[in-house]
């Protein structure tokens, strides 16, 4: 629980200097129960094009920030923490696109919202976990290079066997670290558990899933089963989601730290600061 001081200060503060705050289900618990609003990139992507408050302090990493204020170039779109950044959102390259590009003529470059301004600026569309599979199947293209994610990518062109993939090599650290071992321990400790998983998981631990669905996806998944017991396979953020709006029941990670230390940077100390300092000066805002 936010200490009541805190919480005072920082609801003072975000009324008098007219900021919403965004965070994403993936940073401290404490940050999302003071958050305007609350989800994952694709939601959070949405809910930028209305909020009426001219800034915007964004809870989560890099590229969302960025997300959102090529959604805004109105506002100004703050970072709670400047150096939280996503490792995969740099894991492509401008040349390997224009090289791509030069060898396949009916060719779409399609860019996970995981990744930076440049990436996605080169690409030809840009999407979610929660809409990749339904913006890519209405594409007219043969060829679809997908960055910069492996994973999704293959979990999509498993749906889409009409197209044909080309794929990069980025990666989540979190969902690569886990595997279908992983998972047959955790099944072996709860028998009864469902296993909910992100796409951005390796190809073992999908072919093990019972549901494979974005963040979002996943809390909406539960909220509507008749099961109590579920082994959650992303950050261990979600947690506090999964708990708020379902207090009885049960919730599992794989047995080892589902943990991404660039969120973790996004502690309620550091929103607090960042509403202090005047005009929520910062370099990342642009």
């Amino acid at each position: 629980m936010i200490d009541q001081n805190i919480r005072n200060e920082i609801i003072q503060l975000k009324k008098e200097k007219d900021v919403a705050i965004l965070a994403h289900y993936y940073v401290d618990g404490e940050v999302q129960e003071i958050a305007d609003y609350v989800g994952d990139s694709y939601y959070l992507a949405e809910k930028a094009t209305r909020i009426t408050q001219d800034n915007i302090l964004f809870c989560g990493v890099v590229f969302m920030g960025e997300s959102a204020k090529i959604l805004n170039p109105q506002k100004k779109v703050y970072m709670a923490d400047d150096s939280a950044d996503c490792p995969m959102a740099h894991m492509a390259d401008i040349e390997k696109i224009e090289e791509v590009r030069r060898e396949y003529n009916d060719v779409a470059v399609v860019c996970y919202v995981n990744s930076t301004t440049k990436l996605k600026a080169a690409s030809d569309v840009c999407v979610t976990s929660s809409n990749a599979l339904r913006i890519v199947r209405a594409l007219p293209n043969k060829y679809i290079y997908f960055i910069p994610d492996y994973n999704l990518a293959h979990y999509i062109s498993k749906q889409v066997p009409e197209k044909e993939f080309i794929f990069n090599d980025g990666f989540c650290h979190v969902h690569k670290s886990i595997h279908g071992a992983d998972i047959r321990t955790a099944k072996q400790i709860h028998p009864d558990a469902l296993v909910l998983a992100h796409p951005e998981c390796i190809e073992d631990v999908l072919e093990l899933a019972d549901f494979i669905g974005s963040t979002s996806q996943i809390i909406d998944f539960v909220e509507q089963s008749k099961f109590n017991t579920f082994i959650i396979c992303t950050e261990i953020g979600v947690f506090y989601e999964l708990m708020q709006k379902n207090p009885d029941k049960k919730f599992y990670t794989v047995g080892h730290r589902q943990f991404c230390p660039n969120m973790k940077k996004v502690r309620i100390e550091k929103v607090l600061y960042k509403l202090k300092i005047d005009n929520c000066e910062t370099s990342s805002q642009s």
